[in-house]
């Protein structure tokens, strides 16, 4: 009897020790995640000039629909997102289908040079991208000399080559980062399935889209939800190539870089300060990203 009563005490004495070292992370995870959701949450409903708010109601969110900034910060934002993140996961797809095939030699150097730009600084690739695409920079250069065009690109002061810049930017980067996730998965497939399948008469091609493909549905699901959300959130290009391509800038296009993140810094530290509305903003991203993400499940067939 005196065993057993020993024994629960030392358990409620491991229960009370591990309910201390928990709630150590709850409470940070409270102060630093959950406080700030609630707190931008209350904010987007505030107007807000320095440091003196005013409750507003959803008047910032109505506020949105007449705001043409806000407009043009989303339309080149979802451009981005229609353009960039397919062909960004197309191409990261069709790259870890041929670095898999074990006949393909130099593979390992082949992957680590895709996949190293994903590692780079943001602020280091972004300032080589814009010396690449100048007036004079190495791209103009070597395609005048192949004779390719017959005067220079303005890449970074023409808004429809603008967007283009950093669509290659973007699929330069991140290319090589899902190109790592497909051949991870690829390689957990196991070869009977292919083996199986070149003995019914089934080609490469065949193989890839009837096997590969549907063997990777959870993975590719993955990756475009986490390119979603990356690209609804761009900010670095636009900001490093061009100073977001805001109104009166010298070195930029107009307002064509403008995307949504970077709509919410100039709210935020480059017109009078109006924490309020960009929290709204922010709320914006973070509603697309859900019904995106929700599309994606659904175009996926997950029914759960």
């Amino acid at each position: 009897m005196a065993g057993g009563t020993n024994k629960k005490s030392f358990i409620n004495v491991q229960n009370r020790y591990g309910w201390f070292f928990v709630s150590i992370a709850i409470v940070l995870l409270g102060v630093f995640l959950l406080y700030p959701i609630f707190h931008s949450l209350y904010l987007s409903t505030t107007s807000s000039k320095g440091i003196v708010q005013k409750f507003v109601g959803i008047t910032n969110y109505t506020r949105l629909f007449k705001d043409q900034m806000f407009l043009i910060a989303l339309k080149n934002t979802f451009i981005f997102f229609i353009i960039q993140v397919p062909i960004m996961l197309l191409l990261g797809l069709v790259l870890a289908s041929i670095l898999n095939n074990k006949s393909v030699k130099f593979r390992g150097v082949f992957r680590t040079a895709i996949f190293l730009p994903a590692v780079t600084s943001l602020v280091a690739y972004t300032v080589l991208f814009k010396m690449m695409f100048g007036l004079d920079g190495f791209i103009n250069t070597m395609l005048l000399n192949l004779h390719i065009i017959r005067e220079p690109i303005p890449w970074l002061l023409d808004p429809f080559w603008a967007k283009v810049t950093v669509i290659i930017a973007l699929t330069w980067r991140w290319t090589g980062y899902n190109m790592v996730f497909y051949l991870s998965g690829m390689q957990n497939i196991p070869d009977d399935l292919y083996e199986a399948a070149e003995i019914d008469g089934a080609n490469k091609i065949q193989q890839f889209f009837y096997i590969t493909i549907p063997m990777l549905k959870p993975i590719i699901v993955f990756t475009s939800i986490m390119s979603t959300i990356g690209t609804l959130q761009l900010f670095d290009e636009p900001m490093n190539l061009s100073q977001g391509g805001v109104t009166g800038s010298t070195t930029g296009p107009g307002n064509s870089l403008l995307t949504l993140s970077v709509y919410i810094y100039n709210l935020c530290f480059k017109f009078m300060p109006n924490f309020g509305y960009a929290a709204t903003v922010s709320y914006v991203i973070v509603f697309i990203v859900a019904m995106l993400a929700i599309v994606q499940f659904k175009l996926a067939g997950d029914k759960k």
